[in-house]
């Protein structure tokens, strides 16, 4: 794999930009486990964001039906259409992901499962995810390689350091685990950091019923706020003796943080003050 981040550089001029975060993965034995994980077969479409290199790409391409994989970075067309546009199952859409319309994308191929497989620009995973999970697309598995420090939040648990409006967010929606850990020499050029492999599964039933998810996200992202304040100063803007009245079922009052309470208790919030809203 170093061989074609070479060819990249000395025939394709080509420069690494940090502003995309542009970190490629370049260990195969990581290549192959990554795809293992995803459990894609030829029934499979898969979605990949940011084809960088193609090294993730063409370790797919060979047990999929279809790869529609986005690059933003337009110095990369070139090399990518040069090298890899022969592949009969690879449509590479040179576009920012953020902002195609991904049900008109699909529109044209039949496929029987479908499957995210990307290796995420760190600088924009909450919104790529956000973004899935609105599309509502009918997803078997995600497995994305992201930062350790954004692996941590995800999947963190109630009165945990990490623990904030994102791990909700998360929890909501997918059953979540760490799959492994990516070394930083795996990349070139290295990351500063270490990244970690996670896998997620759309939960066929959601774990909590709130009565309008929009508002609820709202409020459990005011609720983390200021990760140092208590839910009397973060919630002053909310009806204050509904939520007390509901934290007395725990034992809890107003000056408790958001990071001790599970998602089941903030939806109970949610749910009670939204219902008894003038």
């Amino acid at each position: 794999m170093a061989i074609i981040i070479k060819e990249l550089v000395t025939k394709y001029n080509f420069v690494f930009k940090k502003k995309w975060g542009q970190n490629f993965l370049i260990d195969n034995n990581i290549l192959k486990k990554i795809v293992a994980h995803a459990n894609v077969d030829k029934d499979t479409i898969v979605i990949e964001i940011g084809t960088g290199a193609g090294t993730l790409t063409r370790a797919l391409i060979p047990y999929c039906k279809q790869v529609i994989s986005y690059e933003i970075d337009l110095g990369l067309k070139p090399y990518l259409e040069k090298e890899m546009g022969s592949n009969k199952n690879l449509e590479i859409i040179f576009d920012d992901f953020l902002n195609r319309d991904l049900q008109k994308d699909i529109a044209q191929y039949s496929y029987k499962k479908m499957a995210v497989v990307a290796n995420l620009p760190y600088y924009i995973t909450t919104p790529i995810i956000t973004k899935i999970v609105n599309e509502d697309l009918p997803l078997e598995d995600i497995v994305i390689m992201i930062q350790k420090e954004v692996c941590e939040r995800l999947l963190a648990k109630p009165n945990t350091k990490a623990y904030n409006s994102l791990s909700i967010f998360i929890d909501y929606y997918f059953e979540a685990r760490k799959l492994f850990t990516v070394k930083r020499h795996s990349f070139w050029p290295p990351p500063t950091v270490d990244s970690v492999v996670i896998k997620l599964k759309r939960r066929k039933e959601k774990k909590v019923s709130v009565t309008n998810e929009d508002a609820f996200f709202k409020f459990v992202r005011e609720a983390f706020k200021y990760k140092r304040k208590t839910l009397k100063n973060n919630l002053k803007n909310y009806p204050l003796e509904q939520i007390e009245a509901v934290l007395q079922r725990w034992g809890h009052d107003l000056m408790i943080r958001a990071e001790g309470l599970s998602i089941e208790q903030l939806a109970a919030i949610y749910n009670k003050i939204s219902q008894e809203k003038p």
